[in-house]
């Protein structure tokens, strides 16, 4: 199994074609970036191939333009038996102005399948290495429980039977 990676950052430009009518990276294209960084820290930590599960609370909190640089870093905060919890970040930067911005955030959820069954598959434990790494996890232990309460809250399987 290749070396375990539990951080992943890609970097590029906003192009013209990333925009939507007002001008602004449409939320389309950043979900898109997010889930790309996604599967490829989860894929890079289990060795494994990977599906999303779930996206929490995304948070547009800033537009990106046309010719910023954009960041979108991913990192493993937390592992179940199966599944790897990530926190992603997107950042801007404007270069003429050397100004970094919080463009948007959220926490996925990733699942590690086995290549002939494409059943879940058992994922390697990751442990927190300071304080800060520890606080990530224990908000994805807080998430994983919120998501359970809102399960039984709402079946899922009647709403999607109805």
């Amino acid at each position: 199994m290749p070396a375990q990676q539990h951080e992943v950052t890609f970097r590029f430009l906003a192009q013209p074609t990333d925009v939507n009518f007002g001008g602004k990276v449409h939320g389309g294209m950043v979900m898109k970036w997010i889930d790309q960084a996604g599967y490829a820290c989860a894929v890079g930590w289990s060795g494994a191939y990977c599906v999303t599960a779930s996206i929490s609370g995304i948070q547009f909190v800033a537009p990106i333009l046309i010719g910023d640089l954009v960041t979108v870093r991913a990192r493993l905060i937390y592992t179940g038996r199966s599944s790897m919890h990530l926190a992603v970040d997107v950042l801007a930067r404007d270069l003429r102005k050397d100004e970094q911005r919080l463009a948007t955030s959220c926490v996925m959820v990733f699942v590690a399948l086995d290549s002939p069954d494409g059943k879940p598959t058992p994922v390697p434990v990751w442990q927190p290495r300071d304080d800060n790494e520890l606080r990530m996890q224990e908000q994805a232990k807080r998430l994983l429980d919120l998501s359970k309460e809102m399960e039984q809250l709402v079946d899922i399987k009647s709403v999607t039977r109805a």
